[in-house]
């Protein structure tokens, strides 16, 4: 077998495989010559067929398949053979193979990206430092009695915070357009549902007005048919209602499961909550910034086929129409990079998988669940899931290293419980 390879640019080679006549030839013949104890055809006895009517009749068909079979078996050696890792299947030009003629296929692909560099570590991170006190509990006390609220119509003109219902048609050039109706849609006026600026032409309204909204859809839209247009909304208000908001009293803290405990445990169980949450929003903000310092500082080419596999992978977890082709391709390309990057850190430092902390993860998601050992169990019986969980802790494992071990600036900042959730908001967005 003779193995020729060319670099046609960036990622992309064109390797050349010849396999001699004689192993092609061979297993034809050997193919055909054990057909004759099970061919059956009109006129022969069974077993006693010429070879070369079986040959006559099948002999294209069994090439094809032979051709095939040793263009599969050949291709996994030649790229063995010259160290070679294809990041999808390769693309195998047309061939055809005659009697007593070698074999000769073209096969093209990317390879998956190595960076062997030294990692460029030459950024700054900021680590946030939150302290929890009894304004921040009180917040999220009230943001649970607005969870709680009730509606109570009144007989005056909408204002901020109360909800309207309303019928409304959305309409471009006179047209209404797909998706842009709705009726008896109750709407919480500053809760921010509805396009930019519809809300706020609501303030104002009573029960039984009848309004024209005109809005400038932004370009950067989500949904393509109305993004960057001029849409007037024609809406109808049913009724208007403001917030009735519970009691801070034993009977609210039951309705969250700690009656026994009355309001202030309740008040301790919000705090302990949101401990947690500050932790996992602290090693989120942390990550983020790691990786994109790594991705700023590293620049690492990846093939366009990993790109569109792992956005098919995206889109398939949204709802359509949820982000651009553009932005899940740009989301899709980051991902593809850091995962490059991760994997040249992980190699050069020889970082291993800490079990415990798999373990711990693992125990942690199934703690949610009726039964935690049986989902335990679960997903060490499924490598698929497992494989998730090990890719995720080992990324933890790659900042945690970034941040104590490469020399990078790392500066206390001292911000709030709500800066920083608006701050995951805004990076999720």
């Amino acid at each position: 077998m003779q193995v020729s390879v060319e670099n046609t640019g960036g990622l992309e080679r064109r390797i050349t495989v010849q396999v001699p006549a004689e192993r092609i030839d061979r297993e034809v013949d050997s193919r055909l010559h054990s057909m004759k104890t099970t061919v059956r055809l009109d006129g022969f006895r069974p077993g006693k067929v010429p070879l070369g009517v079986i040959e006559k009749k099948y002999g294209t068909r069994v090439r094809q398949e032979v051709m095939q079979q040793v263009i599969h078996s050949t291709l996994q050696d030649a790229l063995t053979q010259e160290n070679l890792r294809p990041a999808a299947e390769p693309r195998i030009d047309p061939v055809e193979s005659f009697p007593g003629k070698p074999l000769e296929y073209v096969a093209t692909f990317e390879v998956f990206p190595e960076f062997t560099a030294p990692i460029d570590y030459g950024f700054n991170v900021i680590r946030p430092v939150v302290e929890i006190g009894t304004e921040d509990t009180d917040a999220m006390l009230e943001k649970l009695r607005r969870q709680r609220a009730t509606w109570k119509a009144v007989d005056r003109a909408a204002q901020a915070d109360d909800q309207v219902v309303i019928d409304f048609e959305g309409m471009i050039g006179g047209q209404v357009f797909s998706g842009g109706k709705g009726e008896k849609l109750p709407l919480v006026l500053g809760s921010n549902t509805m396009v930019s600026g519809f809300e706020d032409q609501l303030v104002g309204v009573c029960a039984g007005d009848e309004r024209t909204l005109r809005l400038a859809i932004p370009a950067d839209y989500p949904s393509r048919e109305i993004a960057g247009k001029d849409v007037d909304f024609e809406v109808k208000v049913h009724s208007v209602s403001e917030m009735v908001l519970p009691d801070l009293d034993d009977d609210f803290a039951s309705a969250f499961g700690v009656a026994d405990k009355g309001i202030e445990g309740l008040r301790q169980e919000v705090a302990a909550n949101m401990q947690r949450e500050l932790k996992q929003l602290v090693k989120a903000n942390l990550k983020d910034q790691v990786f994109s310092g790594l991705l700023e500082r590293n620049p690492v080419e990846v093939p366009r086929s990993m790109i569109a596999d792992e956005a098919t992978r995206l889109q398939s977890q949204q709802v359509p129409e949820s982000a651009s082709a553009s932005g899940l391709e740009q989301d899709a390309e980051r991902r593809v990079r850091l995962g490059v990057l991760v994997t040249a850190i992980v190699k050069q430092n020889r970082i291993q998988i800490d079990p415990d902390r798999v373990r711990e993860t693992v125990e942690t998601i199934a703690a949610s669940y009726e039964k935690p050992e049986e989902v335990v169990q679960w997903y060490y019986g499924n490598q698929e899931m497992l494989g998730n969980i090990q890719s995720a802790v080992m990324e933890e494992q790659v900042v945690d290293w970034v941040l104590e071990n490469s020399g990078v600036q790392v500066e206390n900042t001292n911000t709030t419980f709500d800066q920083l959730v608006e701050a995951a908001k805004q990076s999720k967005g």
